[in-house]
């Protein structure tokens, strides 16, 4: 199973004393790099508001890639529909699909200015018993971490509020993604009969995901459209193998897929030895303390920045589930553990996700565990 195929995601991070438009750069040249490494695709993140993370725009961002590339796959993980209409997503996709056909991945995320309200609790699928915080091959399952107080934060209200037009409400995400799906299908009509053609859009190859972080209304949805799906580890480790049961007890065969196929994303750095790679990783505590704070992505530490950070018992709480499940050694190391995350998980697909200050350093990240991968085959 080492042929695993292994993608990249890609928040266009900004390092301290960098900028956006370095931060642009540097991810353009990594696809670059990436695609000859032999990566299967190539995702950008949507974030909003946040100093440290220059990816806000999927669509925007992979317009300019796909000028840059050739082969690799392209695209969102994910667009945030909380804010957006199904229209809206479908016509930009459709322009970058008219341009680069075949090419883009349409990740589609629950996100953006939705209720505060959390997602409804998955149905219990479990085939997969943790003991003392590991699944049975190793996996390391922390305990579950609450989003609750992000939702109350400030930001998150001010955040709905740029993003969205005044007194708009998000609609319904499972009709959202029926809607997206009849759109590119040319199937869309409403209740009083009028058809809706989108053009570019409506028949564009387009492969649809699902991205959730639990077995609840994201897997479910995904299943029942039978879509891929993408779980979440480096954003809720907790909850990566519900997610995966969740959707795969949900899953109807489709016209497209017949089977479900899920992708587990892990964040990892990867460096010659393990102290290196430590060393190079020592920023990525103080960053996800950054997010997890409320505030946004700060721009990434250097290690000697990171060390000058007094920690308190609750910056060490917020953070721990993350930094005990990022991924850090050397290329060896690193491959066992994405082996260990993909047999826990059942995964079809493996993406990873590398913060590093300097950009050099990102790069040989993804090359050595490419290349320790291919040896694998």
């Amino acid at each position: 199973m080492a042929t695993t195929p292994l993608a990249v995601l890609d928040l266009v991070p900004i390092s301290s004393g960098s900028t956006a438009p370095q931060a642009l750069r540097n991810s353009i040249d990594l696809a670059q790099q990436a695609e000859r490494f032999g990566y299967a695709r190539y995702w950008f993140a949507e974030h909003h508001l946040n100093p440290g993370v220059a990816g806000t725009s999927p669509a925007v961002v992979l317009a300019l890639t796909a000028a840059a590339t050739s082969t690799i796959r392209l695209g969102a993980g994910a667009v945030q529909l909380g804010h957006r209409t199904a229209l809206s997503t479908v016509e930009e996709f459709g322009l970058l699909d008219a341009l680069h056909p075949g090419r883009f991945d349409l990740g589609l995320g629950r996100s953006g200015g939705r209720p505060t309200t959390p997602s409804r609790e998955p149905a219990l699928v479990g085939a997969t018993t943790v003991v003392d915080g590991y699944t049975p091959n190793g996996l390391r399952i922390p305990a579950r971490f609450s989003f609750a107080h992000l939702l109350r934060h400030p930001r998150f209200a001010l955040q709905k509020k740029l993003l969205q037009q005044p007194g708009a409400e998000a609609q319904d995400y499972a009709d959202q993604i029926d809607d997206i799906l009849a759109l590119i299908a040319g199937t869309y009509t409403t209740a009083d009969g009028v058809e809706a053609h989108v053009v570019p859009g409506e028949g564009a190859e387009l492969q649809v995901w699902i991205l959730g972080s639990s077995g609840g209304t994201s897997a479910e949805v995904a299943g029942a459209n039978g879509l891929r799906f993408a779980a979440n580890y480096h954003v809720s480790p907790a909850t990566v193998v519900e997610a995966a049961e969740g959707y795969r007890a949900a899953f109807t065969p489709s016209a497209e897929l017949h089977r479900p196929y899920v992708s587990v994303s892990a964040d990892v750095v990867v460096a010659q030895d393990e102290a290196t790679a430590r060393e190079l990783a020592t920023g990525y505590g103080l960053w996800v303390r950054s997010i997890r704070s409320g505030d946004g992505a700060i721009p990434f530490p250097t290690p000697d920045q990171a060390r000058a950070h007094i920690w308190t018992e609750a910056d060490r709480t917020l953070v721990e589930d993350r930094v005990e499940t990022q991924f850090t050694g050397s290329p060896q190391q690193v491959a066992d553990q994405l082996e260990t995350l993909r047999d826990a998980t059942g995964a079809d697909e493996i993406v990873v996700t590398t913060i590093t200050h300097d950009h050099a350093d990102r790069v040989a990240s993804y090359r050595l565990l490419a290349e320790e991968w291919a040896r694998r085959a």
